[in-house]
């Protein structure tokens, strides 16, 4: 029996090339990525069921013409700025996402694709006004570009939802690890600190906490929502898993290495540095069920392992 053929964009990159080992079980898959921060190293594990494209969806003639050669029955659209440094230095760079999510809502809908998956994200909550953020109720708070453009593509799927019938679920991702991220995320900088035999870097007090998830737990949804006619045109904090001061994580990581790394403060973010983070699951719960679950202790000695390897 073949497959159907799915899109997947940013699938070099961290989270989008473990969405990709988790669709090639089931999927062919287009794997599009720019390459301005992913590996193409990224996607040898699933490399048999998937064919790289090096093209940036901003580039529109080459996605038109992706999709004039393939019958995509999903779009995954996970390519987007990263790394707070990054999108704080340069945020016109992060202005151009808008062009090329219009560009894939466009050409998916023209082609009668059946959904579009959205990678969103938890800083459209920016600083939190409620302690624990819901996706319906939670204000959106972020004046920072990167999240406005994610709340501003939300937008427009619920737009083409209302004028063309296309399709969402949109996925609000909190703060994730593993293996494959780079450099530009903390629990990186801190494992690659400490094999270096290096002091951990901690901006401000180290108080501001996270609720940090394992890469795969985040993957593992993906399939769930395709099966779950629940989780059609709508928003799903993608999340739960471990909260965690950047402090006691940098702790955690010098103890899980074994290492005599000491801990340094640096001063705090004036932007992009919430002071917390603790999301409402139980819309994921309510729809998506019981999910293959990595515990943080866990997925921190697997991310450990694989930095190592890496040298």
């Amino acid at each position: 029996m073949s497959r159907d053929t799915v899109l997947v964009t940013g699938a070099a990159g961290f989270i989008g090339s473990h969405l990709v080992d988790r669709l090639a079980e089931r999927f062919q898959v287009v794997a599009v990525d720019n390459l301005q921060t992913g590996d193409a190293r990224n996607l040898a594990p699933a490399r048999e069921a998937v064919r790289f494209v090096k093209l940036d969806v901003n580039d529109r003639p080459g996605i038109k013409f992706l999709f004039s050669k393939n019958n995509f029955r999903f779009v995954f659209h996970y390519a987007a700025t990263v790394g707070v440094e990054f999108t704080l230095a340069q945020p016109l760079k992060v202005l151009d996402d808008i062009d090329g999510a219009r560009n894939l809502l466009e050409l998916a809908r023209l082609a009668g694709v059946e959904r579009v998956f959205y990678a969103s994200s938890s800083e459209v909550y920016g600083e939190p006004v409620d302690a624990v953020q819901h996706e319906d109720r939670t204000p959106l708070n972020s004046r920072l570009p990167y999240a406005v453009v994610k709340n501003l593509i939300e937008a427009y799927l619920r737009s083409y939802r209302s004028e063309y019938g296309l399709r969402y679920t949109i996925f609000l991702i909190f703060n994730t690890f593993g293996p494959r991220q780079s450099d530009a995320f903390v629990m990186t900088r801190f494992i690659r600190q400490v094999l270096a035999g290096e002091p951990l870097t901690v901006n401000g007090d180290g108080r501001q906490s996270r609720k940090l998830n394992y890469v795969g737990n985040k993957v593992a949804a993906v399939p769930a929502a395709i099966d779950t006619p629940a989780s059609i045109d709508q928003v799903i904090n993608i999340g739960a898993g471990y909260e965690i001061s950047i402090q006691s994580l940098a702790e955690r990581v010098i103890t899980t290495v074994g290492s005599l790394s000491t801990i340094v403060h640096l001063p705090a973010r004036t932007e992009g540095d919430m002071t917390r983070r603790q999301l409402d699951t139980g819309r994921l719960r309510q729809m998506l069920g019981d999910l293959p679950w990595v515990e943080f202790d866990d997925g921190l000695a697997r991310t450990v392992d694989w930095f190592r390897q890496r040298g």
